[in-house]
């Protein structure tokens, strides 16, 4: 008996199934199917997709209980054989289910319902049973083959390029079609169509240019152009029978703007120096991982770029993060203008269509470099020649979602099985990076000169304090304002950073001092002046201003903190002159909105570009000479063992942005607290003496990068429970862990309720534990197999980033 077994994981995620099961493959589809297809498969009652993960000939299930496959849904397989040993290095390295893993790497429109089309390229000797498929059709249904028997035969067609497969996407992510006209390719009919035709003189006409243009595709208004023929003249000669009507798909287009060809440049010394070490690392060929460490403006986005050309030159692919949807336009733009349509991108903002396209671009090998953020390290290319990581240290590169992920261990990952480098660039490296590159486990590569000789910005410290005592009580310094005014003369542009959005942060009564909070989590709501509404930023929440105080009626309600949109009002009272752009997560919600206000700051319609975290990096405008940081407290006094690192990272980022070409740059920073060290050497760009020092502390402290930390949390609506709970989690990992590792808490998180659930947490510290993976994945069984049951959620985090 030809028996074959195909190892299958359902997309199922819950604790019981989290293996493969096996399922036998019908005899006709042996020779169709391959592991990394999608396929359908009866689990209990009902039909769910599964993923084959491997194929062989024998099972312990006995054959009478062995269910068969009811579906395969990929001719091709969706997954490589890299990706499928990188979901099991990623269900172990993260502790998440294997389908969160396999599914993080594909597109969600390949999740939806499917048609899939069978369009024919090449209608010769075709054999019979397929030419009855399709009769007079370009395209057929796949389920005519399926019924057929025919998927072995269609799998060679494919093979053959006779025939290509189309996945029409319900619901979601359809292909793209426009409707062509196919000129017949035999001449001798349209000769005698033209016979036919002799007294429509504009048919003749249309049949004469055909002749010209035998077999071509081309769209109607093509045509129309060239021929000067109405729609009805070219529909009376289709049918006719001497061109026909097609459907051909098109890839949508995420570029809005066209961009025109770009060179390399020529580069420093030290950027010399650096390519060349990532050059020989590409020809030895070893996966070996470069920390990039520049000053802000030292050109790291050339040494990208040249080494890419170097990776293209090979015949090899290339994929390229940045951390920030408002930075991938302008990373995006650069790349397109040196290499293209080489390139695609891949990011949130895109539509499910537009992201489904890229990825088919991709996959068919159709393009040779991605430009993304975080999900694009998942870019199905099957010969990466390099990896970079811009703005290294940021966040966002952590998924916050099952499987947490680092984007960073992704790409060391996927170095190594490809044997090529990865490039982590950054001004401002995150400390375990920088130390694992002193101590050689990356190599450092450093750029300490910007790249145009230009200074560094003068960076101002306005003390905030001193401006209260002297009587100002503005948002904004005396120096700011002055420095304001003199760009704005200058017709000079600036750049002005709030770490926060809304008008202003909280709502008080300063009567009996309550602060308005939302009632399902415990975070104060903030103030939106454009809606005149009171907002949750964790849990969407909102409703309307309350005119007196909910505590003690008082009317005494009064704005405190200061939000994007409250900074926008006071600009405008200021300098009614002023042109002023605000880019927050409020007013980039609708699709491509970086990229207008970025597109609109870049051509000088404005002379001020207020914004959150989005402007702090990656911005490069020729006319930005001021840079204000209104606040650099906001992230200073967060409970979160990286604050101090956030803010000498956020700050000298943004600083950044200051004379970059030309122009000589100024930064104006204003603080409450100008004493500390994260403000007085981001002042001067100083990244060693901010690591040696901010080492030492964590080294005191017991912190990353000296200790690993894992977070488990717990929460659940009954605040007993979810407190009862994390004791037991606390008393079960010191149980069971050694005593090298440390367990604290548990402790309340620090938004203790976050929609209306208590949230609890412990704290793993350790240098060496080899058990805790498999002592975790025992204590995630036993929440799974019973907690969950009580309504208590547990999630296990192995690299916060925050706790």
């Amino acid at each position: 008996m030809n028996l074959l077994i195909a190892e299958i994981i359902v997309d199922v995620s819950t604790y019981h199934v989290d293996r493969a099961f096996d399922y036998q493959v019908p005899a006709e589809w042996i020779n169709v199917i391959e592991t990394g297809c999608r396929v359908k498969v009866p689990f209990g009652a009902r039909s769910v997709l599964g993923f084959v993960i491997g194929l062989k000939k024998e099972t312990d299930v006995p054959l009478h209980k062995l269910k068969p496959i009811t579906q395969i849904l990929d001719m091709e397989p969706v997954l490589t054989e890299e990706m499928l040993q990188m979901a099991g290095w990623l269900k172990n390295h993260t502790i998440c289910y294997e389908i969160d893993a396999l599914q993080v790497m594909l597109p969600s429109a390949l999740r939806a319902k499917y048609e899939k089309i069978i369009k024919l390229q090449e209608p010769q000797n075709l054999p019979e049973e397929v030419q009855a498929i399709f009769g007079k059709r370009q395209q057929a249904n796949f389920k005519e083959f399926e019924r057929a028997g025919l998927l072995p035969l269609l799998k060679q067609l494919v093979a053959q390029e006779s025939v290509t497969i189309d996945n029409i996407v319900k619901q979601q992510g359809n292909v793209k079609e426009i409707r062509m006209v196919k000129i017949t390719e035999d001449q001798h009919l349209i000769e005698k169509v033209i016979e036919q035709s002799s007294r429509a003189v504009k048919q003749r006409l249309l049949l004469q240019w055909m002749c010209q243009h035998l077999g071509d595709v081309l769209s109607p208004q093509q045509i129309y152009n060239e021929t000067g023929v109405s729609s009805s003249v070219l529909e009376a000669v289709i049918a006719k029978g001497a061109a026909q009507f097609i459907r051909e798909e098109v890839y949508r287009d995420p570029f809005t703007k066209e961009v025109s060809r770009t060179y390399s440049l020529q580069l420093t010394e030290e950027q010399v120096i650096a390519l060349q070490a990532i050059t020989a690392a590409m020809e030895e060929p070893k996966g070996q991982t470069f920390l990039l460490h520049g000053v802000t403006g030292s050109g790291k986005t050339e040494i990208y770029l040249q080494s890419i050309q170097k990776v293209l030159e090979e015949g090899k692919e290339a994929i390229m993060l940045v951390p920030e949807i408002s930075l991938t336009p302008q990373m995006t733009e650069r790349f397109r203008s040196r290499f293209g349509e080489m390139v695609a991108v891949m990011h949130s903002g895109l539509s499910v269509g537009e992201k489904y396209d890229e990825w088919r671009k991709i996959q068919q090998g159709k393009v040779k470099v991605v430009v993304g953020a975080r999900s694009a390290i998942f870019a199905p290319f099957t010969n990466i020649g390099l990896i970079i990581l811009d703005e290294e240290h940021e966040s966002t590169y952590k998924q916050e979602d099952s499987p947490r992920y680092h984007a960073r261990d992704i790409a060391i990952w996927r170095s190594e099985f490809y044997q090529c480098p990865v490039i982590l660039g950054s001004a401002t490296p995150a400390l375990e990076s920088y130390a694992r590159a002193k101590k050689g486990v990356y190599t450092l590569l450093s750029l300490k000169r910007r790249a145009l000789h230009q200074t560094l910005p003068t960076v101002f410290i306005a003390d905030m304090r001193e401006e209260l005592r002297q009587g100002n009580r503005s948002m904004f310094s005396i120096s700011l304002i002055e420095a304001m005014r003199a760009r704005l003369e200058k017709k000079e542009q600036m750049v002005l950073f709030l770490n926060r959005r809304g008008y202003s942060s909280f709502v008080l009564c300063r009567d009996c001092g309550t602060v308005v909070q939302c009632p399902n989590c415990d975070i104060s709501l903030t103030y939106h002046r454009t809606t005149e509404k009171l907002k949750c930023h964790y849990c969407g929440y909102e409703e309307h201003i309350p005119q007196t105080c909910p505590q003690c009626q008082s009317d005494h309600i009064r704005y405190f903190g200061t939000g994007t949109q409250k900074v926008e009002e006071e600009i405008y009272k200021l300098f009614p002159e002023a042109r002023v752009l605000r880019m927050d997560v409020d007013t980039t919600r609708h699709k491509g909105a970086h990229e207008e206000i970025l597109q609109t700051f870049g051509e000088g319609q404005a002379d001020i570009l207020l914004g959150t975290q989005m402007i702090a990096k990656g911005l490069d405008f020729p006319n930005i000479t001021l840079v204000g940081v209104l606040s650099a407290d906001t992230s200073l006094h967060l409970p979160d063992y990286r604050a101090a690192e956030r803010t000498f990272q956020l700050l000298t980022q943004v600083s950044g942005r200051a004379g970059r070409h030309n122009k000589p740059g100024e930064v104006i920073i204003q603080t409450y607290t100008p004493e500390h060290y994260a403000i007085e050497l981001a002042k001067t760009q100083d990244y060693e003496p901010f690591y040696e020092r901010e080492m030492f502390l964590r080294r005191r402290s017991s912190y990353p990068p000296y200790y690993f930390v894992a977070l488990v949390q717990i929460s659940h609506e009954d605040v007993m429970m979810a407190a009862e709970y994390a004791g037991r989690v606390a008393d079960w990992l010191r149980g069971n862990l050694s005593n090298q590792a440390a367990i604290i808490g548990p402790t309340t998180a620090s938004i203790a309720r976050l929609q209306n659930r208590y949230r609890y947490q412990c704290l793993i510290k350790y240098k060496i534990e080899p058990n805790l993976i498999s002592v975790l994945q025992r204590l995630l069984a036993m929440y799974r197999a019973e907690w969950i049951k009580q309504g208590i959620l547990m999630t296990v985090d192995l690299d916060p980033s925050t706790i």
